[in-house]
């Protein structure tokens, strides 16, 4: 394995995800030297936010959408149909790889397939599901849902394509363990076009957004947000923040520091708890107003395609539940790309199946579940709950309107953020450990860690909204680099996909259950 700069030197998700969670935000004002800082990164931000963020109109100035938003519905639209819609096709083979039916103990990597997908549903599936959506639904109406959907079901196939190209292109470590991701097949895959150049530099590009944005983004910003959040329940963490962010940062050590392996081991069994207890509380919503469900559906559907809807008609729904879904799932981003290539399997195809049930279930399930239970409340329309959509209060909102049919849920919500938190930042830890490593070596995968926990402890007290802001406007630019190589090497992916899909259709592929 070489790195680029040499074994010697040692050298949204953005401000859009913010500005759905300014209930999270800490009320103190930065002072000092942490002022200037602030101050500095605020700078830097509008910088990234005019170049990754430039709000494209249509049909009129009310009606505008991230340039970011755009390239990732446009990609994921083109692979949907480039990759003969594998999103539906491979589903019920998703979800037998998944179980394990088609893998072998002894193939190379160093996680099992359900792991690697939990790992990567980790850091997608978080505090954005609970309050991006409701805000999304009291903007847009019901209809905002459909389109979310429609959105979740397209970045599958995004998915797909980047985790393929993620194990088709990994290496290993001296040290034994896998490395992968787009700052590999961005580096390696242009090279073997001829385009060594651009795609060693698409790569660094990569690989410094992904650092940043796991380092605040995934990780300072989760903190704070998760802490503000649970003050709502637990008052006492509002005169002892730092204590929050000891615990966290004593939590999260004690799995980052045994790597990928106890990563997922953790990921494994925390994703599935923090999406039950969730999923749990908005079912029982919905079975105690099963009545409303079918009314519920027809409002989405008919929403939709409303021309008067709440915002800016037809186009604007529209508009608002892409958004919400680019938001949620990632796909497109590539970061899911670098937990899916430790995944043990013979086949980089197969991975790539496997990583097309994130979107499903992060934006088809989850994501779509608070918008039912939002829908069904009347929560996104209620006079009382006004100044919660004025000021996109969502977490408050969604809480109201589950508080209402559950009494005790504003406590069963606070378990969920901690765990969604939690789960978010051992996953970043990850992703920007891999970044480092690429860059500086293998010895550095420990001063990593340190740093990230640093930062674990910073997220508790820093004040500074634009530092935080930085590490989401990180996460979200990562998909221009990555899709960028994406577009380029799609042809490489197509090719081994009907390989694969030939040999799965003639029974040829060897079972292990």
């Amino acid at each position: 394995m070489t790195f680029p700069f040499g074994r010697g030197v040692r050298s949204l998700l953005g401000a859009f995800l913010l500005s759905l969670w300014p209930a999270a935000r800490l009320t103190a004002q930065p002072t000092g030297f942490m002022a200037t800082v602030d101050s500095a990164m605020g700078t830097v931000n509008g910088v990234i936010s005019s170049v990754f963020f430039y709000d494209v109109a249509f049909w009129s100035d009310t009606i505008t959408i991230p340039f970011v938003v755009i390239w990732l519905v446009v990609a994921s639209s083109f692979l949907t149909v480039r990759m003969g819609f594998i999103n539906v096709r491979a589903f019920k083979h998703a979800l037998q790889v998944t179980s394990g039916k088609f893998t072998d103990p002894n193939s190379p990597g160093d996680v099992s397939h359900f792991q690697a997908l939990t790992t990567a549903l980790s850091a997608t599936v978080g505090l954005g599901n609970i309050a991006g959506v409701a805000i999304a639904v009291s903007m847009g109406g019901p209809g905002a849902t459909f389109w979310m959907i429609c959105a979740g079901l397209l970045g599958m196939t995004a998915k797909f394509t980047e985790c393929t190209l993620g194990q088709k292109y990994r290496g290993t470590l001296p040290d034994g363990t896998v490395i992968g991701g787009p700052m590999l097949y961005l580096s390696k895959g242009l090279a073997e076009m001829g385009l060594a150049g651009p795609g060693r530099v698409l790569a660094v590009i990569f690989a410094v957004l992904c650092i940043g944005g796991s380092l605040a983004g995934g990780n300072s910003f989760q903190v704070s947000q998760s802490m503000n959040a649970l003050q709502q329940t637990v008052p006492v963490l509002a005169d002892y923040p730092w204590a929050y962010g000891l615990l966290m940062s004593f939590l999260v050590g004690i799995v980052i520091i045994g790597g990928i392996r106890r990563i997922a081991s953790v990921a494994d069994k925390v994703v599935p708890l923090m999406a039950g207890v969730y999923i749990a509380g908005a079912v029982t919503i919905l079975l105690m107003n099963f009545s409303e469900i079918p009314a519920a559906f027809g409002a989405i559907i008919g929403g939709a395609f409303n021309p008067d809807a709440m915002y800016g008609g037809f186009i604007g729904v529209l508009v608002i539940g892409f958004q919400r879904a680019a938001f949620s799932n990632e796909a497109g981003a590539g970061s899911a790309a670098i937990a899916h290539s430790a995944a043990k399997t013979d086949y980089p195809v197969r991975e790539g199946i496997v990583a097309l049930l994130e979107p499903f279930v992060d934006t088809v399930v989850i994501c779509t579940m608070t918008a039912l239970v939002i829908v069904i409340t009347g929560a996104y329309n209620n006079p009382e709950y006004a100044q919660f959509v004025t000021s996109n209060q969502g977490a408050a909102l969604t809480s109201r309107a589950m508080g209402e049919q559950i009494a005790f849920f504003p406590y069963v919500l606070s378990v969920a953020v901690f765990l969604f938190a939690f789960s978010t930042m051992v996953s970043w830890s990850y992703y920007g450990e891999r970044c480092w490593v690429w860059m500086f070596g293998a010895k550095a995968s420990t001063s990593y860690r340190v740093l990230f926990l640093i930062f674990t402890f910073l997220g508790s007290i820093i004040t500074a909204t634009n530092v935080l802001e930085f590490g989401d406007l990180m996460i979200l630019g990562l998909a221009i680099p990555n899709l960028a190589g994406v577009y380029l090497l799609h042809g490489k992916v197509k090719a081994e996909l009907d390989e694969y899909w030939g040999k799965y259709q003639r029974g040829e592929l060897k079972t292990f259950k």
